[in-house]
């Protein structure tokens, strides 16, 4: 069976083999009750085995990550040059899922995992999330559960390995790898891990902070195929069968007839988005063209500086903060988390000022829904520019719309309620991120929005965001996040 066909088959399976949504929700929180967690705020001087100096904040063995200063030129936007605190972590690190057909679905092995960051402590987590001073143990702790199946897998293993970057703004040219393998063999199942399939992920991402972001950003890249492909076809049940056939909706739109009869307008529009390359407003090469044109005019010039010597920033014994008390700031805390491979150490954190905003506006053009991305630099951009939301703003406070004049905020905040198909809060990546969550919306625009877009966005198609996303520093993780929430059921 073709991997597209496993994933699509997964997505419709909202039920499981071993447990239902709501038996998960009671299970994160016995999870969460049988494991003692400590987080507390420290001043810098405290933190063990790290060094705390003028120029930066590093691990004393020389792994796991530090916290530089930076400072930025570009033509990008209005500010042409400022200074901040990044996260350096140049080691590529393994998010990874191992899955398995259990009555002819594929799971995906999910484990309930404790990050300091996290507002309720546990979330859905990949099967395997480890840097690679995790698994090098670095840290002198135990070896990551079931890191052995990811590094002796098999080319006919592997469904899917990219690698994908991380927060631009935080994340000094952070990249992952994200990579799914699938097993026909039993395996140990440890008491904090569950089989979930792909439609139980996206019932899931539809609770606040429930599913983590580096499970987020994992699915987000799965490839469904097309309406071309010679492999799918479909029973009015919303079951998938596959076969060497032709699929009988390959140039025609009979294939909404066989979803399932209580599938909304909105489920079909993202199914056909997802699975049609015909009638999108642009071609892949003109996609590619207008990304390499904003490449090739902006420029992003970073230079690391001593984190004393940052403008407009105070470096105290407990934090690292703006002058203005916005954006962002760099703390420390004591960790106690008692099923981690290392069960208490210190650390330096990024804690937000504000919650952040992330939303997709879509609208239906030639009979296909588009996707109103924009390209935005960002100072740990890999390569300058990502295609990100509509609406993304995670440093200043959109609540205070007037200070924040951002094209199409007014519309998505103001936006009715019958056209909003997805609304969550979602946390970031809390190993690094202080109890951080960020509102993710998906809205539906009405026929009177703007075909016409500003210089810098551009629709696309759902079909055209998974091509994209099979190669590295196309779509920065916030976009990433909100295509992983999109179901079909």
């Amino acid at each position: 069976m073709k991997k597209e066909n496993l994933f699509l088959h997964s997505a419709f399976a909202e039920e499981g083999a071993f447990i239902k949504n709501d038996e998960v929700i009671k299970w994160l929180k016995e999870q969460n009750e049988k494991v003692n967690v400590k987080i507390t705020k420290i001043p810098f001087n405290q933190l063990k085995l790290w060094n705390v100096g003028e120029n930066d904040i590093s691990h004393s063995s020389g792994k796991f990550f530090s916290i530089v200063g930076i400072n930025v030129k570009t033509n990008w936007d209005t500010v042409s040059e400022w200074e901040q605190p990044i996260i350096n972590q140049p080691e590529v690190g393994f998010l990874g899922f191992i899955t398995k057909e259990f009555d002819g679905v594929l799971h995906f092995l999910m484990q309930a995992k404790i990050e300091p960051g996290n507002i309720n402590h546990v979330q859905l987590s990949p099967t395997l999330q480890a840097t690679k001073s995790n698994y090098t143990k670095a840290h002198k702790g135990n070896t990551p559960l079931y890191l052995e199946y990811f590094q002796q897998a098999t080319q006919e293993q592997i469904l899917l390995d990219q690698l994908q970057s991380e927060q631009g703004a935080r994340f000094l040219k952070k990249r992952n790898r994200n990579i799914i393998i699938k097993i026909d063999e039993e395996i140990p199942v440890y008491d904090n891990f569950i089989w979930l399939t792909l439609g139980q992920l996206k019932k899931l991402m539809t609770i606040d902070n429930l599913v983590n972001m580096d499970t987020r950003t994992v699915i987000s890249g799965i490839p469904f195929g097309d309406f071309g492909n010679k492999s799918t076809s479909f029973r009015p049940t919303g079951k998938i069968y596959f076969s060497n056939e032709i699929s009988p909706f390959s140039r025609n739109d009979n294939y909404l007839n066989i979803l399932p009869a209580n599938t909304s307008e909105i489920k079909k529009m993202f199914f056909k988005s997802a699975l049609e390359k015909e009638n999108s407003l642009y071609s892949i090469d003109n996609i590619i063209s207008f990304i390499t044109k904003q490449k090739s005019f902006y420029e992003l010039e970073v230079t690391q500086i001593p984190l004393k010597n940052m403008k407009h920033w105070h470096y105290t014994e407990n934090e690292i903060h703006h002058e203005q008390h916005k954006y962002f700031k760099v703390i420390a805390v004591d960790v106690e988390i008692g099923n981690r491979e290392v069960i208490s150490w210190t650390q330096p954190m990024v804690e937000p000022m504000q919650e952040g905003l992330c939303v997709f506006i879509c609208k239906e053009i030639n009979g296909i829904l588009h996707f109103a991305v924009q390209t935005k630099l960002e100072c740990g951009n890999f390569d300058i520019i990502e295609l990100a939301p509509t609406i993304q703003t995670l440093t200043g406070n959109y609540k205070e719309r007037n200070k924040v004049p951002l094209p199409f905020l007014d519309y998505a905040l103001n936006a009715k309620k019958e056209n909003i198909i997805y609304d969550t809060y979602q946390s970031e990546e809390g190993g690094r991120f202080y109890r951080e969550q960020n509102r993710n919306m998906i809205i539906l625009a009405e026929k009177e929005f703007p075909t016409t877009l500003p210089d810098n966005f551009i629709w696309l198609t759902l079909n055209q965001l998974y091509t994209f996303l099979k190669f590295n520093n196309y779509l920065n993780i916030q976009a990433r996040n909100l295509i992983a929430s999109i179901s079909f059921i």
